[in-house]
């Protein structure tokens, strides 16, 4: 088979001569691995790993999977957040350390990556059934009503908890009042028992009311503001008595904030905090300080680690994890008692604790003589999690539920009904809040609904992923930098906010743009379920979607085109031949990396600007991983070399380089290199100029020409040269096979040399699920509003 897009004829990549399988779903390999090993020593720590490409630590949600250039010498590839999400690894070797509490395969009944099935994350407070009050003195409440009234009990309760931490509780106390009844629930599943209600009964059962107006500015992304010059040296010093890296010195002031030297003289394992460190150097760390006194059954230790691990979850998507897996996390870090380590956690504010009912068999009959007639108990898994993002997935479904009450725009929408999007005009004319789906095609629906909402006279305003015409970006529009701006009281002023690419919304950003949305608006979250999700924690969208509170607009309209028939076999899980008379699925087989870096700059360069009339400009390669002999390390140095070549004279780059600017994690803009003087270097994104600081050259720019499916999720281009070498195989599953192809508009070439893997990984790899409490937050407050008097 020819490799020359001129000469080739197209075809699937399932019909490739090297046995990439044959058209449709292929049956399993036996001798094929699976695409996401998780043995059950990723939870235990390792001695050594890939240090990565960089020295300096770098932000907690940061990778270079999610986007984020750097490497991360200590918390490696597999911990980044979008790596976890899409199979990217950042570098040659996974950090199987990152992958702590949330890869557990065989914990919490033998469920994949935090203990949990999708189906669990998904269950929610929608059962019926009451519990009895508090000593019998509250009157019978709903599960669902318990749910929220336990969760505002738990909030003032942390509230109170950080107001007393100038007196903070001593080492070794014993736990009492709320914090030992919700222990003693959690004690309770473990062993099987049905816990006790008076935790989640006494507060009384009034819905939450709505969100209190955001503020000014957008959520801060990094805790602290900038400490003090005799701060940081402080915290130099103590570093250097533990023998701590100095470079640690500013981001550990920032993070722990006033006192930082003392605050890690009293609890060295406070250093875990900052990112990169692991709890290997913190123990080190530790030693080195308090001698002796350091050891494996340290509550401070215990505390410290179940906030890592909390936190490691969270690069991987995971919004909490459920206490039997974070337990057995501790107990493979040498925790003697982990269930005591994480009820000193609880007991002391650091984590929040969270019982959530399950989808399960017919409850039967309460064993307990005492309980009310016809009361039945109901499956639960206890969770816990970090309070930012506790906080912001019920601030995410109050909003939700405040914006889907009503609409109060007295347009008449019916003349607006028909043509293009109609089907989702309808729904927006009568509801709050709707969820679109549907493929690239559907993309076309959304601007309709703008359109017609403009006729109407209202405010309409289009957010996506990527920078665009007619368009803001949610983070844009959050800085007020984009947009229509705020109102007195710090909402939007629009009427109508339309989110393409939902999926790509974490749960903060979620939150903040809801917050955001003013009273009586309509908000629309719009994107293809099918694609790679956020880069942070949470699954906003798929958790929207299986709530099934909200109408939901499916569309009907198919991706066009032999590259749109291969996409959309891809998403049910088949790899199909295709008819491509005008060559646009090509397959370019190779037997190595080398040749698979050849091969793409050659179908780059030559190939398909000959054959197609596109621009090596317009041609974007998407490929695995940034590390490894063909990621977009090697990939965008050969195809520098041969685009533009130059001496790199300005930290890397030259005028005319194609970049990918991430001005945060999860970001990643398309531009390209103008130049660069004392200020930084100058970017064109899109036709917007950008100084980035010489500074912050190294961690937020990256040669652009190949990049990952994670950065290149919500553009489009021409046409896309997918790079699948053999030391890839393991990262592919079936959303990162749908999003790189997918992302190709006319032609789609595949340097194909990962054999029968990507058949396998398109029929059988899924996306790893996240633990969240989104889906249940919505179901319990819908309940909750259905059975409230009207």
């Amino acid at each position: 088979m020819s490799t020359d897009p001129e000469t080739t004829a197209a075809a699937a990549p399932a019909a490739a001569e090297e046995g990439a399988g044959a058209g449709g779903a292929a049956p399993e390999d036996p001798a094929t691995p699976e695409a996401h090993p998780e043995p059950e020593a990723d939870l235990a720590p390792e001695p050594s790993e890939d240090t990565g490409d960089g020295d300096a630590p770098r932000a907690r949600a940061g990778s270079d999977a999610a986007g984020e250039p750097g490497g991360d010498p200590e918390v490696g590839a597999a911990a980044a957040t979008a790596g976890a999400a899409e199979g990217e690894p950042d570098d040659e070797a996974p950090d199987a350390d990152a992958q702590g509490a949330a890869a557990a395969a065989d914990a919490g009944g033998g469920e994949p990556d935090a203990g949990a099935s999708g189906e669990d994350a998904e269950a929610g407070a929608d059962a019926p059934g009451g519990t009895a009050g508090a000593e019998g003195a509250a009157p019978s409440l709903t599960e669902a009503q318990a749910e929220l009234a336990a969760q505002k009990v738990e909030r003032e309760r942390i509230a109170r908890r950080k107001a007393e931490r100038e007196a903070p509780v001593e080492a070794g106390a014993k736990l009492s009042g709320k914090a030992a009844d919700l222990l003693a629930a959690v004690r309770a599943v473990e062993s099987g028992a049905a816990p006790a209600p008076v935790y989640f009964d006494e507060a009384p059962a009034a819905p939450r009311k709505a969100a209190p107006a955001p503020p000014q500015q957008p959520r801060p992304v990094t805790a602290g503001a900038e400490p003090a010059a005799a701060e940081i040296e402080g915290v130099r010093a103590v570093l250097a008595r533990g023998g701590a890296p100095e470079a640690l010195a500013g981001p550990a002031a920032r993070i722990l904030g006033e006192g930082a030297a003392g605050r890690l003289v009293e609890d060295p394992w406070r250093l875990l905090a900052v990112a990169g460190v692991r709890p290997a150097q913190a123990d080190g760390f530790a030693q080195a300080l308090l001698g002796g006194g350091a050891g494996p059954a340290d509550e401070r230790r215990g505390a410290a680690l179940v906030g890592w691990l909390l936190d490691r979850a969270a690069e991987k998507g995971h919004t909490a994890l459920e206490a039997p897996v974070l337990e057995k996390a501790l107990a493979q870090y040498g925790v003697p008692e982990p269930a005591g380590a994480l009820e000193n956690a609880v007991g002391e504010g650091a984590v929040l604790v969270f019982e959530e009912p399950l989808d399960g068999p017919a409850p039967t009959p309460a064993a307990d003589a005492d309980a009310e007639a016809g009361e039945a108990e109901r499956p639960v898994r206890v969770l816990v999690g970090l309070e930012e993002y506790a906080l912001a997935e019920e601030s995410l479904a109050d909003g939700l539920a405040r914006l889907a009450a009503g609409v109060t725009d007295p347009a008449d929408w019916s003349r607006a009904t028909t043509g293009t999007g109609g089907e989702l005009i309808r729904a927006v004319a009568g509801h709050g809040v709707v969820t679109h789906t549907g493929g690239e095609a559907a993309r076309a629906e959304p601007p309709a609904l703008l359109e017609a909402a403009r006729k109407l006279g209202l405010r309409a305003v289009l957010a996506a992923h990527a920078p665009g015409p007619d368009r803001v970006t949610p983070a844009g529009l959050l800085a007020g930098t984009q947009g229509p701006g705020r109102d007195a009281d710090g909402r939007f002023e629009l009427d109508l906010l339309v989110v393409l690419d939902a999926p790509q919304l974490d749960v903060e950003t979620a939150a903040a743009l809801v917050e955001s949305v003013p009273d009586g608006a309509r908000l629309v979250l719009s994107g293809d379920p099918g694609v790679l999700g956020s880069a942070g924690p949470g699954r906003v969208f798929a958790d929207v979607l299986a709530a099934r509170a909200w109408p939901q607009v499916v569309s009907r309209t198919p991706d066009p085109g032999p590259v749109g028939e291969l996409v959309s076999g891809v998403g049910i899980g088949e790899l199909n031949q295709v008819h491509a008379p005008g060559k646009e699925v090509v397959i370019v087989p190779v037997q190595d990396a080398g040749e698979a870096v050849h091969r793409t700059v050659q179908l780059v360069a030559e190939s398909v600007p000959r054959a197609f009339g596109i621009p090596a400009d317009a041609v974007q390669v998407i490929t695995p991983g940034h590390g490894g002999s063909a990621g977009t390390r090697a990939l965008n140095a050969a195809l520098k070399e041969r685009l533009n070549p130059g001496p790199g004279r300005f930290g890397g780059f030259d005028p005319g380089d194609r970049v990918v600017h991430v001005p945060s994690p999860g970001r990643a803009l398309p531009g390209r290199v103008v130049s660069a003087d004392a200020e930084g270097l100058h970017l064109d994104l899109a036709g917007a100029r950008v100084v980035v600081p010489k500074e912050r050259v190294e961690s937020q720019v990256r040669h652009g020409w190949a990049v990952t499916a994670h950065q290149a999720v919500g553009t489009r281009w021409p046409a896309v040269v997918v790079v699948l070498p053999g030391d890839a195989a393991q990262a592919l599953s079936r959303d990162w096979v749908y999003t790189a192809f997918g992302r190709a508009e006319r032609h789609l070439s595949v340097v194909h040399g990962v054999d029968q893997a990507l058949p396998h990984a398109v029929a059988q790899v899924l996306p790893k699920p996240r633990t969240t409490r989104l889906t249940g937050l919505l179901r319990a407050l819908t309940a909750a509003q259905e059975a409230a008097p009207q």
